[in-house]
């Protein structure tokens, strides 16, 4: 296996594991749709989260949050609104994007980036 995938992998159960401690009830992982993939599936608050995972080691030009871009998110719109008719989800929803950044020293460092469609698209 490729060490970025590798790499992928431990931050999603890292993103996992940090998002339980933070309130965050896991519904769903790697969720895959005709239309894309969706990381984690979460309740938080009364609201069904779709959260996307970036990682990334630390001296990269962008940080995990900057490679979420426009096209991305259209198409975690577009995969959350078909997951969350397929579970008959009538309830709010958003995305969150769980940034994790991993030092030279190995230690991972997240950040959790809520709602980020809020003036940008209406879920």
């Amino acid at each position: 296996m490729a060490k970025h995938i590798d790499l992928g992998a431990a931050g999603e159960a890292l993103a996992a594991r940090e998002l339980s401690k933070l309130g965050y009830r896991l519904i769903d992982a790697n969720v895959r749709m005709k239309m894309g993939e969706l990381d984690i599936v979460a309740e938080e608050g009364g609201e069904m989260v779709v959260v996307e995972v970036r990682t990334r080691t630390l001296g990269r030009m962008v940080p995990p949050e900057a490679t979420v871009g426009p096209s991305k998110i259209r198409k975690l719109v577009r995969t959350g609104r078909a997951y969350m008719d397929s579970v008959g989800w009538e309830g709010p929803w958003r995305i969150d994007i769980a940034a994790i950044t991993v030092g030279a020293d190995g230690s991972p460092r997240l950040e959790v980036f809520r709602d980020i469609t809020v003036g940008i698209i209406e879920p």
